[in-house]
């Protein structure tokens, strides 16, 4: 009797509960399924088992991935032997937005200036477009009718000198502003400029056009251009890149077969076994230099001597570099990281545009510098009997502060020569001078040379790699507190018993250099024995104009229990009883 009330209840209560659970609305009497019988799962719930058992059907259909993986493993090629491909288009049509997208981080300035060029130089990146992997070049919008001398005059000149190391070219339009004269121009200037180079058109700005209205007039506009069908992207949102992986795989399937028909190797086993050569020595590993400097002394010359070649545009304008470009070179069997950054100025406020961007980057590539080479600027420390001036001092002042190795650079060299007595006073203060205004750091190197005319570019490189090994140096332990008793014993204390004690002295890091002096007791280094370390250390182990770092630590002495002499009562072992949790200490009687 029980069980049948029990059963009537449920049969009652379950469609209600269920409805609950679901948030379905309850059904009707008499479409209750029956009921089923009470077993080990519990009134027809399901258990944890079966729920783990049970395979989950998801909603709606699987998401295809829109973009095929490729043939070839272009990760395992080196970075010189992929694909090259160059942005070109008119003016503000997104090439360095694009360039942006494809490396996948801001570097390239991007900024609406219809009546100004932001990019002026070529920047060189590796792109990542789902597998792919290709290098990109970032070059400055052209226009045919630039009179001759003029920057952009110079700035196609240089487009076409690269052209020459690229297999692949993408010519950006402006899908908004429809086929413009001058996309008509740039596509005639890219035949006979570049005709062996395959040619892919981008129309781009398309986020905002439908795919069948606007969008088709547009595609069939570009058809004009004589460069096979358009791909619609947008550099901004990321829109068709879908596509333009599709016309781009085969394309770079069909180069690298070519490679390695012709002999080369997809994989770099030379590389592989430098990095691994090179792992312990931090000294070996790719250097990063930046270029910086005020407007105007010879920054972007000096880095064409560095790399003998054009890469970056140069003229007497004030300001002409605007991108912080980024290079590689190998000097010595050493990978280079070169950075021109733009002239760094006051932050008067007055700056608007994309000179304020170039402002902000320079000091961003500043901190991430291994080696900052400070150019000056030779011809006016002659007229104005000064080194340096308050914002080269700024960027001195910062780089040694941030624990970055400094080299001083003197350029324009070349216009002292004929005035010796000029030229020798000039080689004479500029060492004194600088040693005066930064006084943290002793020894820092100078040189001077003559970018325009290559005079000095060794000396130059020697001494940035010198200052690069000095900054990656590392002292063994014992070395150093064999150094410390010599070094303590000569120096001059006012009294043995106010004599801080250094238990022991060792090097945490290098990049930069920096030690700590484990000290016993309270008595602490004074910044005039930390100043008298760092001096010594620089002088011993010949580590001068680099940015050292000397901290203390205290180590806690341990204190000692002092024992009773005296016995209050008889002695008692006791036995110690240990728990996970607990620890319960029982006195035994002897």
């Amino acid at each position: 009797m029980a069980a049948a009330i029990l059963r009537a209840a449920l049969r009652r209560s379950r469609p209600a509960a269920a409805a609950l659970l679901h948030h379905r609305p309850l059904p009707s009497s008499r479409s209750l399924p029956p009921l089923p019988s009470l077993g080990s799962a519990g009134f027809g719930y399901s258990t944890v088992a079966d729920e783990s058992t049970a395979p989950v059907k998801p909603k709606g259909k699987a998401r295809k991935n829109p973009m095929k993986q490729s043939r070839f493993d272009f990760t395992k090629v080196d970075a010189a032997l992929l694909p090259t491909v160059i942005l070109v288009g008119r003016p503000n049509v997104g090439k360095s937005a694009l360039f942006n997208r494809f490396i996948r981080r801001r570097e390239a300035l991007v900024y609406n200036t219809p009546g100004d060029h932001v990019t002026r130089d070529i920047r060189e990146g590796v792109a990542k477009l789902g597998d792919l992997r290709f290098r990109v070049l970032d070059s400055a919008g052209l226009e045919t009718a630039a009179t001759s001398g003029s920057i952009l005059a110079r700035t196609a000149d240089m487009t076409g000198n690269v052209l020459a190391r690229s297999q692949f070219a993408i010519f950006l339009i402006d899908v908004r502003d429809g086929l413009q004269p001058l996309d008509l121009e740039v596509g005639q200037w890219l035949r006979r400029h570049a005709s062996g180079i395959h040619t892919i058109v981008a129309m781009n700005k398309s986020e905002s056009l439908d795919e069948h209205g606007v969008l088709t007039a547009a595609a069939g506009e570009a058809h004009r251009l004589g460069f096979g069908d358009p791909v619609a992207i947008s550099a901004e949102t990321g829109l068709g890149m879908a596509e333009l992986y599709e016309t781009l795989r085969p394309l770079f399937e069909d180069y690298m077969f070519q490679l390695t028909n012709n002999g080369l190797n997809q994989d770099d086993p030379t590389s592989e076994a430098e990095t691994e050569a090179h792992e312990g020595d931090e000294s070996k590993l790719p250097l990063q230099l930046a270029i910086v400097g005020r407007p105007n002394v010879g920054k972007s010359t000096l880095l064409n001597t560095l790399l003998q070649e054009q890469r970056v545009l140069v003229g007497p304008e004030a300001g002409l570099t605007r991108d912080s470009i980024r290079t590689q070179f190998q000097f010595d069997n050493r990978t280079v990281y070169l950075v021109d950054t733009a002239g760094w100025m006051e932050r008067s406020g007055k700056e608007k545009g994309p000179a304020s961007l170039s402002v902000v980057q320079s000091r961003k590539n500043l901190m991430r510098a291994h080696i900052v080479a400070l150019v000056l600027d030779g011809e006016k420390i002659a007229k104005s009997k000064s080194s340096m001036n308050h914002p080269e001092v700024l960027i001195a002042r910062q780089a040694i502060e941030e624990g970055r190795g400094l080299v001083v650079i003197v350029n324009k060299m070349d216009l002292l020569r004929e005035n010796q007595p000029l030229f020798d006073k000039v080689i004479d203060a500029v060492p004194k001078e600088i040693q005066t205004v930064i006084p943290q750091v002793t020894g820092i190197p100078v040189v001077f040379m003559s970018a325009l005319e290559g005079r000095g570019r060794i000396a130059v490189m020697r001494q940035v790699i010198d200052t690069y090994e000095k900054w990656c140096l590392r002292l063994s332990t014992s070395r150093l507190n064999r150094w410390l008793r010599k070094v303590m014993s000569r120096h001059s204390w006012k009294d043995s018993a106010t004599q801080p004690k250094v238990k022991y002295f060792t090097q945490v890091k290098a990049r930069p250099p920096t030690f700590v002096a484990f000290m016993s007791g309270k008595v602490q280094l004074s910044d005039t024995d930390i100043r008298f370390l760092t001096k010594s250390l620089k002088e011993d182990f010949d580590i001068g104009g680099i940015p050292i770092r000397v901290v203390q630590r205290s180590i806690p002495r341990k204190e000692t229990v002092k024992s009773n002499s005296r016995n209050t009562g008889p002695r008692i072992n006791t036995r110690m009883r240990t728990d996970k949790r607990t620890t319960v200490c029982e006195p035994t009687t002897s």
